[in-house]
């Protein structure tokens, strides 16, 4: 296999290369924002230490160096390294990289093959991978940007390690910047307002980092200095004030949880747009719509669960951007529904009660005897059976005797709950009579 980074070696092609190529990681020591991964006790390090590898799928979004990691691996551990990508390669193109593999495994070498975008491969095309993944003929490394579980062959995914590519923070792309201006030799012409203006413009894209401070050094005349106004005039985009994994990511989603538990679905449309029109992981806000309905509706209406199920499922089924109506819907239904947090509260009381006492025997007779011994030792005696009792209750108690009868469930007098209430207070009456 020819260097993979020689061309980085010759001066007169140098200047004509992309930054963001220039700059590409020699060894898996030099690639940024993946400790978990590629740092000392990162999984791959680790791989590689073992000196060996298995099939694996990158998972994340761009630029967080899936294509450079999958070649540094091929280079660390003398692997023939191919590379062919899903949107510009089929069957056939298939068949001949499989063959070719071969010819080098009966020379004694094994084959890395990258596949980028391998979501956009279908169902056969997958397929087609799992023979010459179990006989060893490849060693399948794919990229994708989507969800494996739901992009992904079962049969694909049950030989191949799923691997996240996380974003790269603010301080990982900083260091980008440094490694940049190191290499060129000269400072980013901007000032410190515009510096931070253009790691948030990045959004956690390492490749974007560096093409954008390729974009300025061009843009600057001689001793000149952009601040942040200019710099997006310079680079003809807009830094965003959504961070979805800092301050405005967690300003947002409050703001969306507190306008649909005040009942306000106009304030609680407009944040949850917000976060659409940031480029939120709309699956991230259906999982927080159910969370709502749990703790906030409960059972003052117990359809608010199934619609934001629903509204998710429509959400996975449909994809964007028809599914995010599905998502406003369940938002404008949650907002306007009455409100109740008593389900949520009881159970962190009886939550708090289960870590307090710990393992604490429930009372014999309400245990199961299958054994003589278990009969003997009173399990099961005194149970009655509900369903044969006057108004199918018992009235008997279910905790532990060291605990004691406990409430951690009250219902406030309202709405769907106020019938709950008369149910809870009926059960109890019987409950003091019968154990009288």
């Amino acid at each position: 296999m020819a260097d993979l980074f020689s061309a980085s070696d010759d001066p007169t092609a140098d200047g004509n290369r992309p930054l963001a190529d220039r700059l590409r990681p020699r060894s898996l020591k030099e690639v940024t924002g993946q400790d978990h991964l590629t740092g000392p006790e990162g999984v791959l390090t680790r791989m590689i230490d073992s000196g060996s590898l298995g099939s694996m799928i990158f998972w994340g979004p761009p630029g967080t160096g899936k294509t450079t990691v999958a070649r540094l691996l091929a280079n660390e551990t003398n692997l023939a390294f191919e590379q062919i990508s899903a949107i510009f390669s089929g069957v056939a193109d298939l068949k001949k990289v499989f063959e070719m593999a071969r010819s080098r495994r009966m020379s004694g070498r094994q084959t890395l093959l990258f596949v980028d975008e391998i979501h956009r491969f279908n169902r056969a095309q997958q397929d087609s991978f799992l023979p010459v993944m179990e006989d060893g003929t490849i060693i399948l490394v794919g990229a994708t940007t989507e969800n494996p579980s739901f992009e992904l062959n079962a049969a694909l995914l049950s030989r191949a390690r799923v691997l996240v590519f996380h974003p790269h923070d603010a301080q990982s792309l900083v260091a980008l910047l440094e490694r940049a201006e190191q290499h060129e030799g000269k400072a980013l012409p901007l000032d410190e307002e515009a510096r931070a203006s253009l790691v948030r413009m990045a959004d956690g894209d390492g490749r974007a980092i560096l093409t954008l401070a390729e974009e300025v050094w061009r843009a600057a005349r001689r001793d000149e200095i952009f601040d942040a106004r200019q710099l997006q005039e310079v680079v003809q985009r807009r830094a965003p004030v959504y961070d979805k994994s800092q301050d405005g990511h967690y300003n947002l989603i409050s703001a969306l949880h507190k306008a649909v538990r005040g009942s306000d679905p106009d304030a609680a449309l407009y944040y949850l747009c917000r976060m659409f029109d940031a480029g939120e992981d709309p699956l991230y806000l259906g999982r927080r719509l159910v969370r709502m309905a749990s703790e906030d509706i409960g059972l003052a209406d117990p359809q608010a669960l199934v619609i934001c199920n629903a509204a998710k499922d429509a959400y996975d089924y449909l994809g964007s951007p028809e599914g995010e109506l599905a998502l406003a819907e369940a938002c404008v239904y949650l907002a306007t529904a009455p409100k109740s947090n008593a389900v949520y509260t009881a159970y962190k009381a009886a939550m708090q009660a289960a870590k307090q006492h710990g393992s604490l025997v429930p009372p014999k007779h309400i245990l199961n005897a299958p054994t003589k011994l278990m009969k003997g030792e009173g399990y099961g005696q005194g149970y009655a059976y509900d369903h044969d009792e006057p108004d199918a209750f018992s009235g008997q108690d279910y905790f532990p005797e060291a605990l004691g009868r406990q409430t951690f469930y009250e219902p406030p007098d309202r709405g769907f709950e106020r019938e709950i209430r008369k149910r809870l207070d009926y059960w109890n009456k019987l409950r003091q009579e019968r154990n009288r």
